[in-house]
């Protein structure tokens, strides 16, 4: 297992049983990943479009062989067997995967950029990217993670809603 790829995922939600939705994420996850490690989870304000619940997000640490596109479709898999429907552009949703980045690829095809291409926007996932690894660098800027955050509007509301030790959703300590 040593010549995976790491690969940081975040996770988020804010229709139904917020909780348990990032839960059976995990779970899904871990069928055909290497689940390392995952952040807290993190009660957000919406980012785009506000008229819509607050999100809870996390974010992971996981080794795959999967080719990026193939992981892709893999995520989607999980969003639609957790309960995923189509709505529109950053509207609310039962369970969203988002590859933040693939090991230190830079990738662009039509479904597909890695790294994640509004990550270095994003509070929600730059403050559980930096607790999973705050020695993390943006592929493309070669910007450490704390930096990106610092840039990031301090307006943006994240703060922890259950932390990492009680929020081992997996149940295996994680």
């Amino acid at each position: 297992m040593s010549n995976l790829i790491n690969v940081y995922l975040g996770l988020g939600t804010n229709l139904g049983n917020r909780r348990e939705n990032l839960r059976a994420g995990l779970t899904f996850l871990s069928k055909e990943l290497d689940i390392r490690k995952h952040s807290s989870i993190y009660e957000t304000d919406p980012w785009g479009y506000l008229d819509q619940p607050k999100f809870l997000n996390m974010v992971c640490c996981v080794g795959t062989e999967l080719a990026p596109t193939d992981l892709l479709d893999f995520c989607k898999s999980i969003e639609l067997k957790v309960g995923r429907e189509p709505t529109f552009d950053l509207g609310p949703r039962v369970l969203d995967i988002d590859i933040l980045s693939y090991g230190d690829m830079v990738f662009e095809s039509p479904s597909l950029t890695i790294p994640h291409p509004r990550l270095a926007e994003r509070a929600f996932v730059l403050v559980p990217l930096v607790e999973v690894n705050p020695e993390w660098l943006h592929p493309k800027s070669g910007a450490n993670v704390s930096e990106l955050l610092g840039q990031v509007s301090p307006e943006s509301h994240v703060e922890v809603w259950e932390d990492h030790i009680t929020a081992g959703i997996l149940g295996s300590g994680l």
